[in-house]
């Protein structure tokens, strides 16, 4: 976090208002490839814009709820289409770049408060929860699946993004409440860690987005969606016995 010195007020520059940001960006270990090098860079870029606006982290926070639930509704209620895809894919990945934006912005303002990081989880919550239960309600209403058997897919997936987020979320509140720092400390070296990023790319969100672009092909998507599913179980599997490790290592101070 750069210093209250280094903040620049809404008459900088955009270039130097992105300077600082990046300056003060979270620690990347552990994050996707995706959110990485192309999400928080481009939430970057709108923290830049909402805070020359004037804008404050929660109306920014609504905004990426508006792009989000736009088309998380649209996947439930109407008729596959390829236009809609398109449609779908823009409205989530806008909604997922303004959800990097918001925490940004709240960093570049000086912090976020403790309101704002409840509605950002919340909201992230809810978009987690809801995503994959309208490709089941869209399947089930329009899509010529050859099994109803399928529709066990995107209530596994759901399922998973569910426990994913919950326990993702756990652990950063648990290593917070014993170190102070939500983020996991550095290990290996650069190799490594770019390594990591692209290993588990699957589990991005972003990624999520992008593949809805197939959406107005169900011959395509379905199998696409399935192979990223059982990806995800995969990795949560993984994910599982490292974070119960992690945790097992904290330590607490207790009162004498």
């Amino acid at each position: 976090m750069p210093s209250y010195s280094e903040r620049p007020d809404r008459g900088a520059s955009f270039a130097t208002i992105v300077d600082v940001l990046a300056a003060a960006q979270k620690s990347s270990v552990g994050v996707s490839a995706y959110s990485r090098w192309v999400n928080r860079p481009t939430g970057r870029r709108i923290a830049a814009v909402a805070f020359k606006a004037g804008l404050t982290p929660n109306q920014v926070t609504a905004i990426s709820a508006a792009f989000t639930f736009g088309g998380i509704v649209v996947l439930a209620l109407v008729p596959v289409s390829p236009w809609l895809g398109v449609l779908v894919t823009c409205l989530l990945v806008i909604g997922y770049a303004l959800d990097s934006a918001d925490g940004q912005l709240a960093r570049l303002r000086g912090g976020g408060t403790l309101a704002g990081e409840w509605l950002d989880h919340v909201v992230d919550c809810v978009k987690v929860a809801t995503l994959h239960s309208a490709v089941l309600i869209g399947w089930y209403r329009f899509f010529p699946l050859p099994s109803k058997t399928l529709l066990l897919v995107p209530l596994a997936f759901a399922a998973e993004s569910s426990i994913f987020f919950f326990t993702l979320i756990l652990s950063e509140q648990l290593r917070r409440f014993a170190t102070g720092n939500r983020s996991r400390s550095e290990n290996g070296n650069s190799a490594t860690q770019n390594l990591q990023t692209l290993a588990v790319l699957p589990a991005d969100y972003g990624i999520h987005c992008w593949i809805f672009l197939l959406w107005g092909v169900p011959r395509i998507f379905i199998p696409l969606y399935s192979v990223l599913a059982a990806l995800n179980i995969a990795l949560l599997l993984v994910g599982l016995g490292r974070w119960f490790r992690e945790v097992s290592r904290l330590t607490v101070a207790r009162p004498s």
